[in-house]
């Protein structure tokens, strides 16, 4: 049974809402806030702080969203696009892009970095999905084997990085760290518009998620075709990963953390988690995205920072046995 919370659903997405707003207003008085020309002001508006508010919503919003969706969808709270494999795979196409070479011999590398990335995304989650299915029922298989799809997605990588180039390296290395300034109106207007559906399947879903808790069988009886759930969400959140992947980099526990803390104090009822989680999660990376534009050194990479939060974080949440996944 759901646990129920004397805090309504609209008021909780309400308040996540005008956090995401005051953050986003924030981020766009820091941005460009000592340029004096009104014209060079409007294009910095439009082509560097327009883009990294909007960089930082999606792929926040897609990844935590995905997690939240995943874990009840493999019944293991391990499962996150990072350590199920999901990013490996997309991860792999973008360095086969950005090391072989093909970047430079094509005109079109903003939209052939996302399109590599969806297929990266997707390849192993099929494969993963394959893998899985062979071995003993349990939601520890899809673990074992993202981690092993993981494993020789990484192998690959770093072959390719001790035949790349100096140049190469630093432009892979720099992606792999995660970055929101990576995304311009280009990229974004191939990735939003996918991105987007991914996540609108994914939420129009979320009462046969809550079926899942009481098990496939009674979820079948319920009305829900569990087999044909499975796969497409499956491929819902491998194409919202990927587009997140391609978008920013590879980024480190954003999934795997925000959905849990919000079920120690939300519940478990899906169709208030996993919106929630989104906009957790786009709140968290705007916040992060704030953080790194008022550095006066440098930009800071995404992934050190929500590996900075994050893991502590998760350490408490262990420390505290409330990893949990249903009440």
């Amino acid at each position: 049974m759901l646990r129920r919370r004397s805090v309504s659903s609209p008021r909780i997405l309400l308040l996540l809402g005008g956090a995401i707003g005051v953050t986003t207003l924030a981020i766009f008085a820091a941005v460009g806030s000592d340029i004096d020309d009104a014209s060079l002001r409007q294009h910095v508006f439009l082509q560097l702080t327009l883009p990294l508010v909007i960089n930082a919503m999606l792929v926040g919003f897609a990844l935590s969203a995905s997690a939240a969706c995943l874990q009840v969808l493999l019944n293991n709270p391990l499962a996150d696009p990072g350590i199920i494999g999901i990013s490996s795979g997309a991860s792999l196409m973008a360095a086969l892009v950005l090391l072989t070479g093909i970047a430079g011999q094509l005109a079109y590398l903003n939209y052939v970095l996302p399109l590599a990335c969806f297929m990266g995304a997707l390849f192993s989650t099929l494969l993963i999905y394959r893998v899985a299915q062979r071995m003993p029922a349990s939601p520890v298989a899809v673990i074992l084997a993202g981690i092993a799809i993981s494993t020789v997605c990484g192998a690959i990588i770093a072959w390719l990085y001790y035949f790349a180039d100096a140049q190469a390296l630093r432009n892979l290395t720099f992606w792999l760290m995660g970055s929101l300034h990576q995304a311009d109106a280009a990229l974004l207007v191939v990735a939003v518009p996918l991105i987007s559906a991914a996540l609108i399947y994914i939420l129009s879903n979320l009462s046969h998620l809550n079926r899942l808790y009481l098990g496939t069988d009674a979820a079948r009886a319920a009305g829900t075709n569990v087999s044909t759930l499975n796969k497409r969400l499956l491929l819902a959140c491998a194409i919202a990963v990927g587009g997140a992947v391609s978008l920013a980099g590879s980024i480190a526990f954003v999934g795997l953390l925000v959905p849990h803390l919000l079920r120690l104090l939300l519940g478990y009822n899906n169709r208030l988690i996993v919106p929630a989680a989104g906009l957790c999660g786009s709140l968290l990376m705007l916040l992060i995205a704030l953080a790194s534009e008022s550095w006066a050194v440098t930009t800071l990479p995404v992934s050190m920072l929500t590996a900075t939060i994050g893991g502590p974080l998760f350490i408490l949440v262990l420390m505290r046995g409330q990893f949990r996944l249903s009440a």
